[in-house]
């Protein structure tokens, strides 16, 4: 795609997070970040690196998950239909970690959409917004932190498609949420 479609698409995504009524879904999106190379110089993209921050704990937005309810999101604000690649992430931790490198706020609830943000990606000087890299330490923390949640969330998915396994029902739902969480885990042990 385009520079100036990613931008657009970018654009449109944060004004639909201010446009979601509270309430309706299980959880809030309270900030979008962007990372990848939407960050880099204006050339053609496959894809649009986005973060989604929601209002739940870290414990149900284990790394590479989707939070019960994302879908549906995904859904009301178009994010499904365009080229969106999507991280959920918990405000009680850090949007960053070693794939979502120096990312810049797009949008939040508190303040609405960021015109400088947006303005920077579009002209190619996203340098200028982006946030600072953490000193190797704190990456090193934040990704041993990150493994902790995952791991519990990997025995807990286990558990429930083990428990689900031979239930009447469709088993697809916890399949999809064991093979997430395991892709999760397997990345950061990887890092």
């Amino acid at each position: 795609m385009k520079w100036s479609r990613a931008v657009h698409h970018l654009t449109e995504l944060a004004e639909k997070c201010g446009e979601q009524p509270a309430g309706f879904f299980r959880f809030q999106v309270v900030e979008l970040w962007v990372f990848g190379d939407l960050l880099d110089v204006p050339k053609d993209l496959d894809v649009i690196e986005v973060a989604l921050v929601t209002d739940l704990p870290v414990d149900e937005v284990p790394w590479l998950t989707e939070p019960v309810g994302a879908e549906h999101w995904a859904n009301s604000t178009r994010l499904s239909r365009n080229p969106f690649e999507a991280r959920w992430r918990s405000k009680d931790a850090p949007v960053w970690n070693h794939r979502i490198e120096r990312p810049a706020l797009v949008w939040s609830a508190a303040d609405g959409i960021n015109e400088e943000t947006l303005v920077a990606v579009n002209d190619g000087t996203a340098e200028l917004v982006r946030q600072a890299a953490p000193e190797p330490a704190e990456l090193e923390q934040r990704v041993a932190d990150e493994l902790a949640v995952s791991l519990k969330a990997l025995r807990r998915a286990n558990q429930e498609y083990t428990d689900r396994r031979w239930s009447p029902g469709k088993l697809t739902p916890h399949a999809d949420a064991l093979w997430r969480t395991t892709t999760g885990y397997l990345d950061l042990l990887d890092a």
